[in-house]
Order: structure tokens, then C-alpha cells, then sequence
């Protein structure tokens, strides 16, 4: 993932801060190491920032940044407590190309590091017409259920992809993972976010690492940060979606 930086994303006036909470107290929770890790790697950054929606947002993350081996490990284990924290039901991991190709075999590499050594496959984004050939490389998916590994959801394209290939394979989708759920709507879309549009849809659960509400309490208890959190707020309050995970709808 070295070398990555924002696409989409047309920085206009950004700046980066590095911020961590106050060190009187110990860090243990899984959230507030993945967005310390993110801000220490720059992965997460303020200032100015217009997505390809349009929107202008007072914050971008580019999960492209965790860029070495320190780093992929640290964001693996905040990944693992957040699955283990939802206590999924899985025997599978799958990473869609292509952040998710690295995201999974971090994970699986935090998993086999606790004592769990889990089968791990992803896929191509072109068939092979040679060799073993086909989209899909790694473990067979037939009867696992599988837990999908990604860095966010904008649109769900590459998600809907992904749980197309594990049905197509015989495998059995138990839920998704992401880094940072933005937690707001679409532009044209109903009042969900991206990732609650794609949990109803698809009918399992998605968990992210950290969300937007995540972030404004980090920064609310944060002094370095602090100056960020109306920003924040005044971004959530116009684009934020208004349906809880507990309300959402879902599907089957």
C-alpha cells in the first residue's frame, strides 16, 4: 500500500495534526488506537477537502497510508477487536481488490498471532484466461461463511461485487468490516449511510472499526483537536444520517 495517496479528493486549504488524548490515562480501547494510528500515519486528515460527491468535508481518511509493517499491524488489531467486540459467527476472510487485498491478510495475520489461523481469499479485478485462471485466489469459499475485509464503503460497489463472488463460490457471507463509516447519506440516495444501505441490503452486519461519532468524541476530548470539533459537528448535522444501526432496515 506504499505510495498511495488521495485520488478523488481535491485538498484545497488541508492540514495535518498530529493529536492523541491526554496521556494521563492508558489506551485500550480499540477505536481510540485506530484513530490515534491514523492521525500518527496521516491517514486521517483535516483542513479542506471536496469528495467526489461534492460535498466539502473537514475531513479525509485514505486507509493507503498505513504504508508499512508496523503500521498494518497496529490497524490489523483494531480491526480484530472490533470483530471480536461483534462477536461474529466466521471462518473466512475476504479481501476485495484492492485495499482489501492487504486489509484481510493483516487480519489474518492478527488472527494467527492469536492463536487462530483462518483461511484467507480476494479476488482480481480482471479473469485470469491462464494459469489456475478466474477472479478469485486463495482458500476455497465453498460452505465457509465469510467476513469481508475493506477500508470503508462510499458507494458499495466493490462490496456488492465481493458478495457475489463468495455466493457464486459456495461460501456464505457473515458480515463486513470496514475502517471508518463515514455515517453519512448519499447524495441521492435514502436517508442511510453507504454502509447501512449495503447492511439492508444484503441483510448482514456490517462493523466498522470507527465511525463519525467515534471521531467527534475523540476530538472533543482532545486538546490539540478540539478547534475540529464544531467543523465536525456542522458537517455531521448537514450530511450525518439520521437513521440509527438499531432502526435501520434490513434485508435478506
Amino acid at each position: 500500500m506504499a505510495g498511495a495517496r488521495p485520488t478523488g479528493p481535491v485538498v484545497e486549504r488541508g492540514f495535518i495534526i498530529a493529536a492523541s488524548l491526554p496521556r494521563r490515562t492508558p489506551v485500550t480501547d480499540h477505536r481510540t488506537r485506530f484513530l490515534q494510528l491514523a492521525l500518527r500515519v496521516e491517514a486521517l486528515r483535516f483542513g479542506e477537502f471536496t469528495l467526489k460527491s461534492g460535498r466539502v468535508s473537514p475531513y479525509f481518511f485514505n486507509a493507503g497510508r498505513f504504508d508499512s509493517g508496523g503500521a498494518l499491524a497496529a490497524l490489523a488489531g483494531c480491526y480484530a477487536d472490533a470483530v471480536e467486540a461483534a462477536a461474529l459467527d466466521f471462518d473466512l476472510l475476504f479481501g476485495p481488490a484492492y485495499k482489501g487485498i492487504p486489509l484481510a491478510t493483516a487480519l489474518a495475520c492478527a488472527y494467527a498471532g492469536r492463536g487462530r489461523d483462518l483461511p484467507l481469499a480476494f479476488n482480481r479485478k480482471e479473469a485470469k484466461t491462464h494459469g489456475e485462471g478466474g477472479t478469485l485466489i486463495g482458500a476455497p469459499l465453498a460452505g465457509k461463511r465469510v467476513l469481508i475485509v475493506d477500508d470503508v464503503i462510499t458507494a458499495g460497489t466493490a462490496i456488492r461485487e465481493a458478495l457475489a463472488l463468495i455466493r457464486e463460490g459456495g461460501g456464505t457471507p457473515a458480515g463486513i468490516v470496514i475502517a471508518l463509516d463515514r455515517q453519512e447519506v448519499a447524495p441521492d440516495g435514502p436517508a442511510l449511510s453507504a454502509s447501512q444501505a449495503v447492511a439492508a441490503e444484503s441483510g448482514i452486519p456490517v462493523i466498522a472499526v470507527a465511525g463519525l461519532d467515534d471521531l467527534l468524541a475523540f476530538a472533543g476530548e482532545s486538546t490539540e483537536l478540539l478547534d475540529q470539533r464544531e467543523r465536525l459537528q456542522a458537517y455531521r448535522a448537514r450530511y450525518g444520517c439520521r437513521i440509527s444501526v438499531q432502526d435501520a432496515p434490513t434485508g435478506g
